[in-house]
């Protein structure tokens, strides 16, 4: 970068190498990122907290149905996106969860300890979560192109990071004195913002591909045709994208592995509501602390240095090495570590090296495609690896069970990610 660069702009390449042009889209999907992210980890601890009060031994049921909303959820996203223009379909979707936010808000305030309304709210948010990550992601894949995403994409997923470290700060302050129900009006305001940012970045997309001759040149002022099933169809007429799909059920099965040990231990370990909250909260905070750390000042630099795949299998082979030794110390010290390194390699590594591989797919592909495997793959990975993991318990193998169930969940995610990686690379060769 040039030394005649606004000072703003020298500082910022010193974390990530961008272009003079790309300051103002990167900085919005940064902010962007940041408050929705934000938002996000003012809810999450709430739909944990619902869980414990469903019943801890009832998450099985709770992850089924989880997996058949998002199911039903995933053919009406395409069908909405198949009648309405982008411009408009990106922003309606985050109006439409900011009223489904107030919504929960008059429930909690007539039944805060009804087990329905708390069932209600962990299949809303374990849906909703997942869409909305979806979405901006592909976004972010539809605005810059294979090369801008390995150099940009950690930067802006650490705007996402720094906006999880504000979210369990201010749930751990505030969850005793305004209570859940505060929470969820706070998390509302988090999702007016983030509207605003999604139409700032539609109307930055058109002026931003102008100015770049890396960007996309997709537009924004269409529809995408197709019956309400186009995503699974173009997912399994894929080799690529069906690699994608297992990458993400692997990587669900270890992630669903360790949560299920950590709500376990929880509950055990905690007696209150807002003691669980507060624990599960306190967690977010050191991993989201890790995370934007390795996002703003490492994950960029290796992605660049050592290629995708290198980004693709690190998180695998470190869910090995902890699966490994959980095996022979299975405390509630190490399931929290465990479960602290497989999100923080998830979110930190695996995440933005991931949502890299989407840039060289169609935007039928992106929209429709990567909504199903973020969705639906996803949560089929939650109910498969719930059922699996009570199976094992049921059948008399207990912890040593689930571990070597985890042991080799990582060791087949890591071949798909070598795989994966060296696809991406032949796909990325093809278009230059």
């Amino acid at each position: 970068m040039s030394r005649t660069a606004p000072p703003f702009a020298r500082i910022l390449n010193l974390v990530v190498d961008i272009e003079p042009h790309e300051i103002k889209a990167v900085a919005l999907a940064f902010a962007c990122n940041f408050v929705l992210l934000g938002s996000y980890y003012i809810l999450r601890p709430l739909r944990d907290t619902m869980a414990t009060v469903f019943g801890a031994d009832q998450l099985q049921n709770l992850y089924t149905g989880t997996f058949v909303f998002t199911f039903l959820c995933a053919p009406l996203f395409s069908a909405v996106a198949a009648r309405t223009k982008l411009t408009k379909f990106l922003p309606g979707l985050f109006w439409f969860w900011f009223a489904n936010i107030l919504l929960f808000y008059l429930l909690f305030e007539t039944g805060p300890q009804n087990r329905w309304v708390a069932a209600a709210y962990f299949w809303w948010f374990s849906v909703m979560n997942l869409f909305i990550i979806s979405v901006f992601w592909t976004f972010m894949a539809d605005i810059f192109s294979d090369h801008q995403a390995t150099r940009l994409f950690a930067f802006i997923a650490a705007g996402g990071s720094t906006g999880a470290i504000a979210g369990p700060i201010i749930t751990t302050s505030l969850v005793t004195v305004i209570g859940p129900g505060g929470l969820l009006l706070i998390a509302a305001a988090g999702f007016l913002l983030v509207i605003a940012f999604i139409y700032s970045l539609v109307a930055e997309k058109a002026k931003f591909r102008k100015l770049s001759d890396e960007a996309q040149k997709t537009t924004l002022d269409h529809a995408l045709p197709g019956n309400p099933f186009r995503g699974f169809k173009l997912l399994f007429a894929s080799r690529f994208l069906t690699g994608q799909a297992m990458f993400m059920l692997l990587m669900t099965w270890v992630a669903t592995i360790v949560y299920f040990l950590q709500t376990d231990y929880i509950a055990k370990a905690y007696t209150g509501v807002d003691s669980r909250t507060q624990a599960f909260a306190d967690i977010d905070l050191l991993v989201n602390l890790a995370s934007a750390a390795i996002l703003i000042f490492g994950s960029g630099r290796l992605v660049q240095r050592f290629g995708v795949t290198a980004g693709l299998v690190l998180s695998p082979v470190l869910m090995f090495v902890c699966f490994v030794v959980m095996a022979f110390s299975p405390t509630l010290f190490l399931v929290q570590t465990a479960r602290g390194i497989q999100r923080v390699s998830q979110y930190a590594i695996a995440r933005p090296s991931r949502e890299i591989l989407f840039t060289v797919v169609d935007q039928q592909s992106k929209y429709k495609a990567k909504n199903v495997i973020d969705t639906v793959v996803y949560r089929f990975g939650d109910v498969t690896a719930a059922w699996l993991q009570a199976g094992v318990r049921m059948a008399g193998f207990g912890l040593a069970g689930v571990v070597t169930l985890g042991i080799f969940c990582s060791a087949g995610w890591g071949f798909i990610a070598a795989a994966q990686g060296r696809r991406y690379e032949a796909l990325r060769n093809e278009a230059q």
